[in-house]
């Protein structure tokens, strides 16, 4: 299996499966000097934990993480920092569930296609690498990019913005701050999370799940991270947020909403600020121009399909016989995982952002270009 690992100078290779012994995240390319304590990265994976809400699986997962290699005395090495967390809720009758249908396609997961890539050896347990388990060791490693992002002055911060057609106000970055995490949904609009929250738990009645969005807005970054071409930092950035599984689509400022506006509706207005820099007047262009930051806040939306698993019975085909069969789902799955995913839409933003943060400060020093207007 390729494709475990992300990021070119900060790097972050992770493995691990659903129902494994544990997932391990290595980072390459962690600073040296960098004070940090497994405690402080529990903070960000608590945030995407299991268990904790009605809108959540009810898996008992506790995530407890361990920093096992690059440190000294709680301060980095500048050596890949090792990242570990344990799988604990795994019992002999999850494992049965699963084994019980491990020849049928489950419709909306990986069975079909992880089979005919892997052919008898797929792993059937969970979905194996494909589940959503594996977002955790994405959090883990986010959360140490978070605090690097921090010393320079970068927040990135996400909430859901709609579910099941309910929809938030439009929330300022400060908007979402101040009502960061306050409710189950992760929504920064308390009337719309109300709501939001009412309508996912009939839908889970019903034996179903609830798909929704999830905008995230990174604020302080300086302009120039990016590259014209073919690492474009909203073509790495949607790399990034794509690579998660449930995720089915990603825009940036405007987003779709240009294909119905004249080139002088769309355009963001420069001007000079009290302080002598460059800031524009609206921000469609979601903070990137020609692939590059140009130092507003970097805006993004993120579509969120339902979670797959139902308690509705499926037609599906057996695998194993080449017959159709009906499917009766009965393993655990969250009503909707829109809440849970924002965590993990933060860590892929801030690992990207950091990546490029670094990637341009080293190749700006080297070029030692005057820049008057900086």
């Amino acid at each position: 299996m390729l494709g475990n690992s992300f990021g070119r100078m900060f790097r972050v290779t992770a493995c691990g499966e659903s129902y494994g012994d544990a997932l391990v995240a290595i980072i390459d390319g962690c600073p040296a000097g960098l004070e940090i304590s497994d405690g402080e990265i529990q903070m960000e994976l608590d945030a995407r934990r299991p268990g904790t809400s009605p809108l959540d699986s009810p898996r008992q997962e506790t995530d407890q993480v361990h920093i096992f290699a690059g440190v000294l005395n709680g301060v980095t090495t500048g050596a890949p920092l090792g990242l570990i967390i344990y799988n604990v809720d795994r019992h002999d009758i999850h494992v049965k569930q699963y084994f019980d249908v491990k020849d049928l396609v489950r419709p909306g997961h990986a069975e079909y296609t992880h089979m005919i890539k892997y052919g008898q050896f797929a792993d059937w347990c969970g979905a194996g690498r494909a589940s959503g388990r594996e977002t955790c060791m994405r959090v883990a490693a986010g959360a140490v990019a978070k605090k690097i992002l921090a010393k320079q002055g970068i927040e990135v911060l996400g909430h859901t913005c709609e579910c099941m057609g309910i929809k938030s106000k439009p929330l300022s970055f400060e908007d979402i701050k101040a009502h960061y995490r306050k409710n189950h949904i992760n929504c920064a609009d308390p009337e719309a999370a109300k709501k939001m929250i009412e309508r996912v738990l009939v839908i889970k009645d019903e034996g179903d799940t609830a798909g929704g969005a999830v905008e995230v807005i990174a604020h302080g970054v300086p302009a120039g991270l990016g590259e014209p071409v073919f690492d474009k930092i909203n073509a790495t950035l949607a790399h990034a947020l794509m690579s998660i599984g449930a995720v089915r689509g990603v825009e940036f400022g405007a987003g779709f909403g240009v294909s119905n506006m004249k080139g002088s509706e769309c355009n963001d207005i420069p001007y000079v600020d009290e302080d002598g820099k460059v800031r524009f007047r609206t921000n469609r262009a979601g903070g990137i121009e020609g692939g590059i930051t140009n130092g507003e806040d970097i805006m993004i939306r993120i579509a969120v399909k339902p979670t797959p698993t139902v308690s509705i019975d499926q037609q599906t085909v057996n695998m194993a016989t080449m017959q159709n069969q009906k499917l009766s789902a009965i393993t655990r799955r969250d009503p909707t995982v829109t809440a849970r995913l924002v965590a993990v839409a933060e860590a892929m933003v801030r690992l990207t952002i950091l990546d490029h943060l670094m990637m341009w400060r080293g190749y700006d020093a080297i070029q030692n270009i005057e820049h008057p207007w900086r």
